[in-house]
């Protein structure tokens, strides 16, 4: 399988896990305005996942979002938990290359 098609894979695997999301958030709604079911999905999938992942797997607005999250008191962090870690390996590894006269 070449690389050029694992992606397309990838993105199609991703495009319908997105899919199956939305299904269910529309699927807790009668169809007019947001159900307090549908806020609640929507704050678990911020809560693992983020605003702007929130906002591209449902497609709901960010800002609708953000003004939930204000509304409900629902403290989203500024980035992922795993960013941390992978910012400490790139630090870690840049500092072995600029020893070495790379950077």
């Amino acid at each position: 399988m070449s690389s050029a098609s694992k992606k397309v894979m990838l993105r199609l695997m991703a495009e319908e896990f997105n899919e199956e999301k939305r299904d269910e958030f529309e699927s807790l709604g009668d169809g007019g305005q947001y159900t307090d079911n549908q806020r609640s999905y929507a704050f678990e999938l911020i809560d693992q996942s983020g605003v702007r992942a929130t906002t591209r797997i449902l497609r709901v607005p960010r800002r609708t979002l953000q003004r939930w999250c204000k509304l409900y008191g629902v403290f989203v962090k500024r980035c992922p938990s795993w960013v941390y870690g992978w910012a400490e390996r790139r630090r870690k590894k840049r500092e072995f290359w600029r020893r070495k006269g790379y950077f």
